[in-house]
């Protein structure tokens, strides 16, 4: 199964990768480094943790959908993304750990569970688009990788598998309706294109993606 940039096994092995690098990253932080800024304005890495476990949650919820036919919204609310973060500063470390590592494994575990009919199923996400089964892991892998770099623990777009930011430098430049872009590294690319800290010369500020 394929988008035509990207296979499903693709998209499931960099789902994998983001995964164990944002739990990696954060496994030996103590209540002060995972209370630290992030690297997105605003948030904490306590905010960022609590983010990326609340958002394996919310993509169990689109595997139910897919496996059994009954509409299961992302989130019941559209206060429910938020609340989601906002409760992590005031979580202790070792919950935000436990979170974020059994929400993991439920959405590995009902991925692994979909039949091939199942995996065509349809859904739709919390911004109302309406995608196949086969779009989860990739969505999955956005939200894990990039943001094991807003960690700020060390972790950076070089670290990411070539594949993943090919696909996704492709994905962002078309939703920001670019035809031209700068000269560089595809991981500094990347990350220019994601709002996010780079090192390349005169490219023009773009906000925040994701």
């Amino acid at each position: 199964m394929t988008d035509g940039t990207r296979t499903l096994a693709e998209a499931r092995a960099w789902a994998g990768t983001g995964t164990r690098l944002f739990l990696d990253a954060v496994a030996d932080l103590d209540e002060a480094g995972f209370s630290a800024d992030s690297v997105l304005p605003g948030w904490t890495r306590k905010h960022l943790a609590a983010h990326v476990a609340a958002n394996a949650d919310a993509l169990c919820n689109l595997v139910h959908w897919a496996a059994t036919g009954e509409e299961t919204p992302m989130y019941a609310s559209v206060d429910e993304r938020a609340e989601g973060i906002a409760k992590g500063p005031g979580m202790s470390a070792d919950e935000l750990r436990s979170w974020l590592a059994g929400s993991a494994r439920r959405l590995a575990e009902g991925l692994d569970e979909l039949t091939e009919g199942q995996w065509r199923s349809k859904v739709v996400t919390a911004q109302g688009r309406t995608v196949p089964a086969t779009e989860l892991p990739w969505m999955r892998s956005r939200e894990a990788c990039v943001h094991a770099v807003d960690l700020g623990t060390g972790v950076s777009f070089a670290g990411l598998p070539a594949g993943f930011l090919t696909a996704l430098a492709d994905e962002i430049g078309a939703k920001r309706g670019l035809t031209e872009l700068p000269d560089g590294p595809l991981p500094e690319v990347t990350a220019w294109l994601a709002g996010r800290p780079h090192t390349l010369t005169g490219a023009p500020a773009l906000g925040p993606w994701l």
